[in-house]
């Protein structure tokens, strides 16, 4: 009996270890629910982190619940972060866009996630770039096209779990850029419209998960001892 006891302690150990939990998310609400959308905060609801614009991008909070939603399962007062000012037409591919950096440390089998409305002339195709080493370079690890315009796109999902690095990382930082959709540059969210400039991008639920690292065998050990501490005390007790 006292041995199952152990088997079953040890498999829970594991099993609460092999969930993933979210390291660092951002909703974009305001902290201090105000009833009012274009406001917001760019500070984590969940963990620590920095969210930043790259390249010359500006933005300002708007609805997260228009144009159908995002996943955010506020019922109200749910912003977004709504980003403008992208460049012009055939220049700076990957090179505007979102940035947002956090600690993996402690942390394996990292996954990257987020939700975006595209405007009807905002730049259909994102990529989505990682540095390991505190912004020095820069590698490609995922992309999407939005096929329509004034559209939410929920639940993007990048898995980072092969990027060397991205793991027990002080300082992980992945950037959401507009990239060109052919020779000629960007294309339209809406292949109906043109791309512009004031095209916008809303981000909402942006979430980094990740596996709380398992620890050393010795760490298992000692907890194992600990349980049989328990048991000893509760024989004598019953004796």
């Amino acid at each position: 009996m006292q041995t199952k006891l152990f088997a079953f302690a040890a498999a829970a150990l594991l099993a609460t270890h092999a969930n993933a939990d979210v390291v660092a998310q951002w909703n974009f609400n305001s902290v201090a629910p105000d009833n009012n959308t274009s406001t917001g905060t760019l500070l984590p609801s969940v963990g620590a982190g920095a969210a930043s614009l790259v390249g010359g991008t500006s933005a300002t909070f708007a609805s997260g619940a228009a144009s159908g939603g995002s996943s955010d399962p506020a019922a109200s007062d749910d912003s977004g972060w709504n980003l403008s000012t992208f460049a012009t037409q055939g220049t700076g591919d990957m090179t505007r866009g979102a940035q947002f950096s956090f600690s993996t440390v402690g942390f394996a089998s990292i996954v990257f996630g987020y939700d975006l409305r595209h405007s009807n002339s905002s730049a259909a195709n994102e990529v989505v770039r990682v540095s390991v080493d505190n912004g020095a370079s820069f590698s490609v690890v995922g992309s999407f096209v939005a096929n329509s315009g004034d559209t939410w796109f929920n639940g993007r999902s990048v898995d980072l779990s092969a990027v060397a690095g991205a793991a027990g990382n002080g300082n992980l930082i992945v950037q959401v850029l507009a990239g060109f959709g052919d020779a000629n540059g960007y294309l339209a969210s809406n292949p109906a419209n043109s791309y512009g400039t004031t095209g916008t991008w809303r981000f909402d639920m942006v979430t980094l998960n990740g596996v709380a690292a398992i620890p050393e065998p010795g760490t298992y050990a000692l907890m194992l001892a600990g349980l049989g501490a328990i048991g000893f005390l509760a024989r004598r007790r019953k004796a």
